[in-house]
């Protein structure tokens, strides 16, 4: 069965290859080889004192190893101690030291593991016991100190084993705030660039934190107290006695001085790989800013970092291109100070090439090497088993040659450990290596029938990991292929992995690699499937949201057939929070009532078991604004005042605009008016202000969302009275009755009377007239009626704002007239034409402007319809209305009935109302068409012959010239027969058609004319009776039972459909037989066969049609709807609308008439023989 193992992308294949290479020369545990140490305690090995010692010593090898100890360079007799014990299988020591003392086990200890072919040996491991002791007791003396001069707190913590962590706190055990001016050293002081009075506390307290132990020791609390100079001459005598006072002379400005380190120089020793740290603190005032750079180069740029407030530079990872001279500069306004560090950069021994585990095969040659580097440079020493290799027995395979030693023509008793030892004064490095001589065919390490699965696109690495001695070669085949995978695409390394380098859909199948040596071959077999990537195909974008609005983030995923991913979401690289609001879908990320704490990064994350892919987006949520704060006023004047205001928070929405919104506390307090607005780049306004009022200002700011909040009210601002800036408003002069004017206005608001006392000076007199003017003054009024004047004649009217202060700027004039009266006078020779028969055009002459007495606001055409011109006898008449607004002379009327008398005035009108008609003028419309008859009815069906009875149209519209009737048979498939055609005379109200086919469906078009053309058609269908012969033998089958119990089912169905039908109809519905009867349309609009004169397909396209089968009422009529025309559609205000040459916008022509044609065959009930017909 096949093992799946999963190749993903990104670096996991690369350290497979490196860890294959390493473990190139392993040996399998099952062959004989010498030990090899798998793991030992550090060198440096502090321990918990509270604790047991456990020193690691751990080793492999066949046979299995046997371990001993060393203690300060003697043997460690594990025996003899009862405290101390070896874990089995292992050299590991526990070391119980219950009622015991560490120190008795502190040392130095090695550990041997030895089996016959060989021994290992350990690092030699430094035991001590960590320490975390008391503060030392001492006296701290309080501190007395004049403001601005420098102070250093020492903290001079107990020597610890490791350092302590150094920190400062107060008596609430609250961090004391450090900044450019108040630091802590690398060495735990606390230095202060200068002092000030806040600094004054008595809790200034160091402690020193032991991790090892986990304890915290608390130096004693010192007490400062910052005196300014006033209060220095009071307080010094009380404080001389037991108080250190640190002042020698006023404390003023001054250039910076390094408090640490001293002098123009310094130097610092680091070694390569660990971190530098160079420190420079100035005092000073103004407080000094610190400044560093390299004077030979420039500062690593991703390895340098600039630590407590710039006064620390840390180098991380030290190399030696990090030697040289450094400068720090410290620098205020009144100068700087410079102090250089010279770095020098040693390095205790680090690895080049470290020895590794040889395996050779008899006869074969090897080189084990061992090679490092050091400053100073290291010596290197080489051990055999722990011996010292000039003390080893001679071996003539072996040649030492300073760091290698070579093997040649080895034999199968050469095996051994060799230690590679290299020291200088800073550390040493100690490395085991054996060389083990063995004969062995190959063996294949990898597990078999492997299963790899890699990402199309990626590298595919396909291991075949084998021993033998001598090392085998490795070769690979694909599937049955005989040739060696060698060569683009693939890669065959060292340690016996099959690289791909870009993995395609062709690379899948079996792999087989083959390991052959001197001694034999194996072979093991895998197999490689390439997957589809998993691609965020739809990726969530950038939304903007308003708060308790909603989002969705799309998430749309493809990924291999084969895999189901797993979608998952964060926000800013955590996981979601736990609320219902957050609704995770199948592809998409829903987030309902937003708030503010809703908005960051939110990335979707497709998985699955080989790749993964992953989309962001951002989120911002806007909001209104906050409202605006601090509101101040300054320059006030009389008339102007600066407002000034700190924006809200905009909520991630730039503000647009500020509003402005004022109260006047005198005259409309509580009501807030719109005052000015200004960009939102700007936080003041610069406001107009008008006398006597009482300002409070506010402010409103927009965004896009929408507007704040009000802010809180500014202080209250009252301007001083003046006289009025302006004068009323839409000032007005009409006469509502004919012997008065009425003066109207707008009155001025409060804000607008500039003081108390508002009143109004009204100023009229008759225009042209050469009059003085006539005045009064009234209160805070709209209005002022004149009584006695003219009907209609011209007023100028002027109208002044006045108050306790003065009066208004001189008004302007404006014209209004006194009452109108009645017009006097009706417009003359009015004519008609009359242009068909149903339009007409009116025209007059209009009347004298003065006869008008008032505003001419146009013309109405009353009319009306005397009788028809056939008819003597008179209707009711209903006279209509047609208004012409304006000066016109003419106009039309549209709608009219044909062949009718009409009469008509004309009648001027103004604001009060109408003047006198003119003299009725008469006129007659010509004939038109008829309307459709009034019913048509199918009466007497025969074997071959029928009945037509029809009535006359209800609008005949003038002299009828006759009927015309149009018939056509229909068959079973409604196909229409030939079309008859007969011409009826107009004094006839039936007609009998014969000679007609027995047993047929006949559909009929029957319409009346005048000399002006035919009317509407109106439509029925009939059906004539079977013969006698065919009615006979139905007759006798009608006696028999079962077929009259089968009608009467018939029957039940029928008007059940009836019923049914009647229903939908009312519902607007379509059903069955109407659309049958839709197939049955009109001749009048189907087109004519040639061949044969006739018709062709049938189709009703009347709106109202009989249903087949169906019956009509019991008159057996067809009744058609009247319909009167209206003329209120074509006039002003509901009554019209023309053209300004009068003429009427829209159609002439009255509505067309809607004609309902109901009926059936038969007015007679129908037998069940005839039903039976009805549905054939």
């Amino acid at each position: 069965m096949l093992r799946k193992r999963y190749l993903t992308p990104g670096g996991a294949p690369l350290i497979l290859l490196v860890c294959h290479l390493i473990t190139a020369l392993d040996v399998p545990l099952d062959l004989q080889q010498p030990p090899t140490l798998t793991h030992q305690s550090p060198k440096d090995y502090i321990v918990d004192p509270r604790e047991n010692i456990v020193i690691h010593c751990e080793a492999k090898g066949k046979p299995t190893p046997s371990f001993s100890w060393t203690r300060n360079g003697t043997h460690f007799d594990i025996e003899k101690d009862a405290r101390v014990t070896m874990k089995p299988n292992s050299g590991t020591l526990l070391i119980d030291i219950t009622g015991g003392k560490v120190e008795a086990y502190e040392g130095v200890y090695q550990c041997t593991a030895r089996n016959e072919h060989g021994t290992a040996i350990s690092n030699n491991i430094v035991i001590r016991q960590s320490r975390s002791p008391l503060w030392s007791k001492e006296r701290v003396d309080p501190i007395l100190i004049q403001e601005g001069n420098s102070l250093i707190l020492e903290c001079r913590p107990p020597v610890g084993l490791p350092p302590p962590i150094i920190f400062w706190m107060d008596n609430y055990f609250q961090r004391l705030t450090q900044s450019e001016r108040v630091s802590q050293g690398l060495n735990g002081d606390l230095y202060f660039s200068n002092v000030r009075t806040e600094d004054t506390r008595n809790d200034y307290i160091c402690y020193a934190r032991f991790n090892h132990t986990q304890t915290i020791q608390q130096k004693q609390p010192i007490s400062v107290k910052v005196l300014s100079m006033d209060a220095i001459n009071e307080t010094i005598a009380a404080f001389l006695n037991d108080t250190e006072f640190y002042s020698d002379s006023p404390a003023g400005e001054r250039r910076p001085t390094f408090m640490i380190p001293k002098g123009r120089t310094s130097n610092k020793l680091v070694l390569r790989g660990h971190v530098l740290k160079l420190e420079c603190i100035a005092e000073g005032l103004p407080t000094p800013e610190i400044h560093w750079r390299k004077e030979s180069g420039e500062l690593p740029n991703k390895r340098t970092f600039h630590e407590n407030f710039q006064k620390t530079l840390k180098i991380i990872d030290v190399t030696e291109a990090d030697a040289g001279l450094y400068r720090c500069i410290a620098q205020n306004s009144l100068g700087s100070v410079h102090h250089i560090i010279n770095v020098t950069v040693m390095a205790s021994p680090y690895w080049i090439t470290e020895p590794k585990n040889l395996v050779l095969a008899p006869k074969e040659t090897g080189v084990l090497i061992c090679r490092a580097n050091g400053s100073p440079g290291p010596s290197i020493t080489w051990l055999m088993n722990g011996i010292p290799i000039e003390n080893s027995p001679k071996d003539l395979s072996r040649k030492v040659d300073g760091d290698s030693i070579i093997f040649s023509d080895v034999q199968t008793g050469s095996s051994a450990v060799y230690q590679c030892n290299v020291s200088n004064e800073f550390g040493y490095l100690l490395a085991n290596a054996f060389l083990n001589v063995l004969a062995e065919p190959p063996r294949i390490l990898t597990p078999t029938n492997q299963m790899y699965q890699v990402i199309m696109n990626n590298r595919a690495l396909l291991d075949c990991a084998s021993f033998g001695s001598p090392i085998p070669k490795i070769n690979w085949f694909k599937d049955d292929q005989t040739s060696i995978l060698d060569g683009d695409p693939y890669v065959i390394h060292d340690n016996g992995t099959l690289e791909i380098h870009v993995a395609q859909k062709d690379n899948n199948g079996k792999y087989t690699c083959i390991a052959m040596n001197d001694l034999g071959k194996a072979e093991n077999r895998v197999q490689l499937e390439v997957k589809d990537p998993t691609r965020i195909i739809k990726q969530p974008e950038y939304r903007v949201v308003q708060v308790a609005g909603k989002v969705i983030f799309e998430c749309k995923v493809k990924h291999d057939p084969t895999f189901t991913p797993t979608i998952m979401w964060l926000k800013n690289n955590e996981e979601l929070p736990d609320d219902e609001r957050f609704i995770v879908g199948e592809d998409s990320l829903t987030i309902g009532e937003v708030t503010e704490i809703d908005e960051g990064t939110y990335t979707c994350i497709a998985n699955t078991s080989l790749d993964k892919d992953s989309a962001s987006a951002e989120l911002t949520v806007v909001d209104r604004p906050d409202p605006s704060t601090d509101l101040e006023l300054t320059d006030e004047r009389e008339r102007s005042i600066h407002l000034t205001w700190t924006p809200g928070f905009d909520h991630n929405s730039i503000i647009q605009k500020y509003i402005v919104e004022y109260e006047d506390g005198l005259h409309e307090p509580g009501v807030w008016h719109y005052l000015t607005e200004v960009p939102g780049t700007k936080t003041n306004a610069h406001l107009k202000l008008s006398p006597h009022v009482l300002y409070s200002f506010r402010v409103v700011s927009v965004n896009e969302v929408g507007r704040s909040q009000p802010s809180y009210p500014s202080r209250q601002y009252q301007t001083a009275p003046a006289a009025p800036d302006e004068n009323p408003s839409k000032v007005e002069g009409a006469g509502n009755e004919p012997d008065n004017l009425v003066i109207t206005w707008e009155t001025l608001t409060g804000i607008q009377s500039n003081g108390p006392g508002l009143q109004y000076k009204v100023h009229w007199r008759q225009k042209d007239v050469d009059d003085d003017w006539t005045s009064v003054t009234v209160a805070n009024v709209s209005k002022y009626i004149v009584s006695g004047t003219q009907t209609f004649v011209p007023y100028e009217i002027k109208v002044q704002a006045l108050n306790d202060l003065g009066i208004a700027p001189e008004p302007s004039t404006v014209v209004g007239y006194s009452g109108e009266d009645l017009p006097m006078a009706a417009p003359g020779n009015v004519r008609v034409r009359v242009e068909n028969s149903t339009l007409a055009e009116v025209q007059w002459e209009p009347v004298s402007p003065k006869s008008v007495r008032g505003h001419q606001k146009g013309y109405k055409i009353y009319y009306w319809k005397e009788r028809s011109v056939f008819k003597r006898s008179r209707r009711h008449v209903e006279k209509k209305i047609l208004t012409f607004s304006g000066d016109k002379t003419h106009g039309k009327l549209p709608g009219l009935e044909p062949f009718s008398l009409y009469k008509l005035n004309v009648r001027v009108f103004n604001g009060k109302g109408e003047g006198p008609p003119s003299p009725d003028e008469q006129f007659e419309t010509p004939e038109g068409v008829p309307s459709a008859p009034a019913f048509l009815k199918i009466l007497n069906p025969m074997l071959d012959s029928l009945t037509l009875e029809w009535g006359a149209p209800s609008h005949r519209n003038g002299l009828l010239t006759g009927y015309t009737l149009k018939y056509q048979p229909i068959n079973n498939t409604h196909e229409l027969g030939p079309l008859v055609k007969i011409i009826i005379p107009a004094n006839e109200t039936n007609w009998t058609l014969k000679n007609l086919n027995y047993s047929t469906r006949y559909k009929f078009y029957f319409h009346a004319q005048t000399s002006k053309g035919p009317g509407n058609i109106i439509t029925e269908e009939a059906v004539t009776i079977m013969d006698e012969a065919m009615a006979s033998r139905q007759v006798d089958i009608a006696t028999q039972g079962w077929f009259i119990g089968l009608m009467c089912a018939i029957a039940l169905l029928i008007l059940v459909l009836l019923i049914f039908c009647f229903v939908k109809r009312n519902k607007g519905g379509k059903y069955p037989v109407k659309e049958k009867e839709d197939a049955h349309p009109d001749p009048e609009i189907q087109p004519m066969k040639d061949d044969d004169g006739t018709f062709g397909e049938y189709s009703d396209t009347e709106d109202h049609k009989p249903l087949k089968g169906s019956r009509t009422p019991s008159n057996g009529t067809v009744k058609k709807e009247d319909s009167d025309d209206s003329l209120v559609d074509y006039g002003e205000g509901g009554d019209g609308q023309f053209n300004e040459d009068g003429s009427f916008i829209g159609q002439y022509s009255g509505k067309k008439e809607k004609e309902t044609a109901e009926g059936n065959e038969s007015s007679e009930a129908p037998s069940p023989v005839n039903a039976m017909n009805s549905f054939v």
